[in-house]
Parts: C-alpha cells; sequence; structure tokens
C-alpha cells in the first residue's frame, strides 16, 4: 500500500475540494445526482480494496470492535445527556462530531506520526467506523427522534446487511479465501482511490452550491458548528484518550486510536445526509470547516501524545 506524505495530501484534499466548489457554484444541483451511485458502488470497492490490500487479522477485527464501542458510547452521552442533547440534537450533527476521515487522512497521518507497527490498529478502527456509519448512520437519521435500541434487532441486521460497507466487507473475505485475492487487491487499488476523490468532490460541490452564503444561514447555524467541531476535533480524542488511559492500553494502541479519533469529520456524513435529503448544507459546512481546522489540530493531539 503506497503512502504519500501528508504534504501531499492535504495539497489533493484542498484542490478536490476547491474544484468541486468551483463545480457546485456553476451546477448546484449536481452533486445529488452521482451521490446514490457513488454509495451503491463506490463504498464497497473501496472497502474491499483496502481490506484486500491489508488483509484481515486479530489486532485489526479487535480495534474495529474498540472503535465501535467508542464511536457509539459517544453517539450515546450526546444523545442522553440533557445539556448535551439540547446543544446538538440533529443527528446529522451527532454523526458529525463521531465519525472522522479516518480512511484519507487517519492512516496517513498515524503512518506519519506513530510507529509503523500501529498500523493494524489505525485500519481496524477505520473499519469499524466505516461498518458502523454505513450500517446505522442511515437508520439513525431516519429514526432521529427515536433511541436505536428500541429498535427491533432484525431491523438493525438489515441495516447492517444492507450496509455498502458491509457488501465490501463479505466481497474482500470471499476474495481472501480464493487464489484471486492478491490479483482483485491490485486490481481494485486504483478504483478505490478514485471512490475517495469523487467523494471529496461531492463534498466541494455541496459547499459550493452554498455561495453566495446566506448571512441568516452563518448567523442561525454558527453556534452548532462550532459545538460540532470542538466535540470532533478536541472532546472526542480527548474522551479515547481517558478511555485508553483508564484501560491502561499499550501505547500504540493509545496513540492510533487518539490519532483516529482527531480525524475531522467523515466525508460519508455529507454522503449519507445527501442520500437521506437532510442537512446536507450543515453536513458541507462542518465536513470543509473540521477538515481545515484539523490541520492544527492533528500536530498539537501529536504533540501531547508525545509530552
Amino acid at each position: 500500500m503506497g503512502v504519500k506524505p501528508i504534504q501531499t495530501l492535504l495539497i489533493e484534499l484542498l484542490l478536490c475540494l476547491s474544484v468541486g466548489s468551483l463545480i457546485g457554484a456553476l451546477k448546484p444541483g449536481l452533486s445529488s445526482r452521482f451521490v446514490m451511485p457513488l454509495i451503491d458502488f463506490g463504498v464497497p470497492i473501496s472497502v474491499m480494496g483496502l481490506l484486500l490490500q491489508v488483509g484481515l487479522d486479530f489486532r485489526l477485527l479487535k480495534a474495529s470492535f474498540l472503535a465501535v464501542l467508542m464511536i457509539g458510547l459517544l453517539i450515546l452521552l450526546l444523545r442522553t445527556i440533557p445539556k448535551v442533547k439540547l446543544l446538538i440534537s440533529r443527528p446529522t450533527l451527532q454523526l458529525a462530531s463521531a465519525f472522522g476521515n479516518t480512511g484519507y487522512l487517519g492512516i496517513p497521518v498515524a503512518l506519519a506520526l506513530i510507529p509503523s507497527q500501529a498500523l493494524p490498529i489505525s485500519i481496524g478502527y477505520d473499519l469499524g467506523a466505516t461498518l458502523l456509519i454505513w450500517s446505522m448512520g442511515p437508520l439513525f437519521l431516519r429514526e432521529g427522534s427515536k433511541s436505536l435500541f428500541s429498535l427491533s434487532s432484525s431491523l438493525l441486521i438489515k441495516a447492517l446487511l444492507a450496509s455498502p460497507a458491509a457488501k465490501g466487507l463479505i466481497g474482500a473475505l470471499i476474495m481472501q479465501s480464493t487464489p484471486w485475492g492478491e490479483t482483485m487487491a491490485r486490481a481494485l487499488w486504483g478504483p478505490s482511490q478514485l471512490v475517495i476523490v469523487l467523494a471529496l468532490l461531492a463534498v466541494g460541490i455541496r459547499f459550493g452550491s452554498l455561495w453566495p452564503l446566506d448571512p441568516s444561514f452563518v448567523i442561525k447555524h454558527k453556534s452548532l458548528v462550532h459545538i460540532t467541531l470542538f466535540i470532533k476535533l478536541i472532546a472526542f480524542p480527548l474522551f479515547v484518550l481517558a478511555i485508553c488511559l483508564l484501560f491502561q492500553m499499550p501505547s500504540l494502541s493509545k496513540e492510533a486510536f487518539v490519532m483516529q479519533a482527531a480525524t475531522p469529520t467523515a466525508i460519508s456524513v455529507l454522503l449519507i445526509s445527501e442520500a437521506n435529503g437532510k442537512d446536507q448544507d450543515i453536513a458541507a459546512v462542518v465536513v470543509v470547516l473540521s477538515t481545515l481546522t484539523s490541520v492544527m489540530t492533528i500536530p498539537l493531539w501529536s504533540l501531547a501524545l508525545h509530552i
């Protein structure tokens, strides 16, 4: 798996967002046209390509399970603590506070800032988060007024199996057990990277469609955006760090989990919002601003972990 320098990733990311924003300003409704194909076909290809590259082992699966627990616990706290729930009641922003861009930014950042032995943990976190958001995310938005814990197990299982990430996982497991696993891994790596570029363009297009920004929109959502950014970039990594210290996790695990938790809001949040027609504009703003802000916060978290 090729590893790009962080500077290259940031340049590519800003370029995709800028081009997307320009397209969005000219063609405001364009993003909704290719979001569903991107979800239905792109996400499974991306997940399958990554898993075939790295393979599945115990450390990766354990990290996936722990990531699901950490993210799930944060979501639960956001929905049950009265004062917090009052501040950030929208399901879209609750997702934006908990799920990060762990694949495109998180894994390369981890490789650059922490020992390479932590790679299975970083990838495991990404896998767990990806499976969770694509299975529970759409259900979470549709059932926003209800507790997910009150839903039937059959509905939850159905949502998991329908998840595009789960399809990618199943495809990877099948191909890994055949003689063509390595061939498929090489064949899918390019398309899986293309999916990420298209997703970044989708964010830019949605963001560009907001221009010129309506002052009333900015005023109305300013506090919500600030709270979401604080939770995602500061509070959640601190929460994960506290869990790692409480359970005395090894240093490598602690660094990998915290750096993944410190990533900016996942592009998946916007794609799911677009697909469900809920809070697409504010989701785009949060994704873009959290990405730009993380350029400062991620190095600070790395520094704090090594003090």
